[in-house]
């Protein structure tokens, strides 16, 4: 790991030099995957010297700790200990997810798409948190997010609901996330208390950008128009806004009510329609590949079980990789980074063995 660090901080000293030079803004494709490797090579280095830091301050405890006389300083220095490496243990978890190399699509727009399965009402209550918890796991991250598309459900939840999200590594972290999610929890409306087993299905899509191949001509697709419903207030079932786009050469369908404009509506389900025939093409040349096992991992297959919510037990547990913490409660709340470190390294594991 310590060749590694240093090969890379030796290439941060090289980019600043790079950003530092006259007519840098000149090729602006060039200045932002400069601009952006620096973003992550700066990222690298404030870990690794955090995790030195930490690594010092706990080598001086411990030779404070062996002269000690005082046994009330002494429990103070235990416990400082026990901070300081359960912080070293997560930093150096995120130091080893910082050296899987930074991959082209780390940082691209990133659509996520979850719907209710088996389980009914309580399949919908549970996209709702789910959403609840990518929110504020993007909060934690610093990005940004929006709603494309979504399905409310009458005893609350949604049915389907669709989100962009765009920020540093954003599909680095969320790639992984496509897949059923179960969950076992006692409903609100359950009087005898009995744990059910619900499942949702969430897939992550990335977000075609304007240099991307994927052309929608017009007369490939039907454009349907009718009026929102659910909330809105006064403007709901009073104008044509809402629309449904089918996409006839792959019958692809997609809609949007959430704006209070067609125009906006529009756009908005075009995006997520680009979204969907650019994955339907990748799903396409990764049957072709089939035979490499690398290009197959973390695909985000909706079929495959990925992960388990265990609500009276505060446990998670995530299948593909083993993982098993309890802390549910802090997850809902936002907390995935650990579980996405793990994904991430895993899996780049995985396609160097493959």
């Amino acid at each position: 790991m310590i060749k590694k660090v240093e090969q890379l901080l030796t290439r941060l000293s090289e980019v600043e030099h790079k950003l530092g030079q006259p007519g840098i803004f000149d090729d602006q494709k060039a200045y932002r995957e400069l601009a952006q490797e620096h973003s992550y090579l700066l990222e690298v280095k404030n870990a690794w010297e955090e995790q030195k830091r930490l690594e010092k301050q706990l080598d001086d405890n411990r030779q404070m700790l062996k002269g000690e006389q005082d046994p009330d300083f002494a429990e103070v220095l235990r416990e400082d200990m026990l901070a300081i490496e359960k912080r070293l243990e997560s930093l150096r978890a995120k130091l080893q997810n910082l050296l899987v190399p930074p991959d082209p699509n780390d940082s691209r727009n990133t659509i996520i798409e979850l719907r209710a399965g088996t389980g009914g009402d309580e399949a919908a209550l549970f996209v709702g948190d789910c959403v609840r918890m990518y929110k504020l796991f993007a909060d934690h991250m610093g990005w940004r997010y929006e709603l494309l598309s979504c399905a409310p459900a009458e005893l609350g939840g949604f049915k389907e609901y669709v989100m962009g999200l765009s920020g540093f590594n954003v599909y680095r972290f969320l790639r992984y996330e496509g897949g059923t999610h179960r969950v076992q929890r006692v409903p609100e409306t359950e009087a005898q208390g009995r744990v059910h087993t619900s499942a949702i299905t969430v897939a992550v899509l990335l977000e075609p950008d304007e240099e991307s191949d994927v052309k929608v001509e017009e007369r490939d697709l039907r454009v349907d128009t009718y009026r929102s419903s659910g909330a809105g207030g006064q403007h709901v079932n009073t104008t044509d806004s809402a629309v449904r786009l089918t996409h006839l050469p792959t019958g692809i369908v997609v809609y949007c009510q959430e704006e209070r404009s067609q125009h906006k509506n529009k756009d908005k389900a075009m995006r997520l329609l680009k979204a969907k025939i650019a994955e339907v093409e990748l799903e396409k040349k990764q049957k072709e590949l089939a035979s490499n096992r690398a290009l197959q991992v973390g695909s985000g297959d909706r079929s495959e079980r990925i992960r388990t919510y265990n609500f009276s037990q505060n446990r998670v547990t995530d299948h593909r990789i083993n993982l098993t913490l309890y802390n549910l409660d802090q997850i809902m709340e936002g907390a995935l980074e650990p579980i996405a470190n793990a994904l991430v390294t895993h899996y780049h594991q995985e396609q160097l063995q493959g």
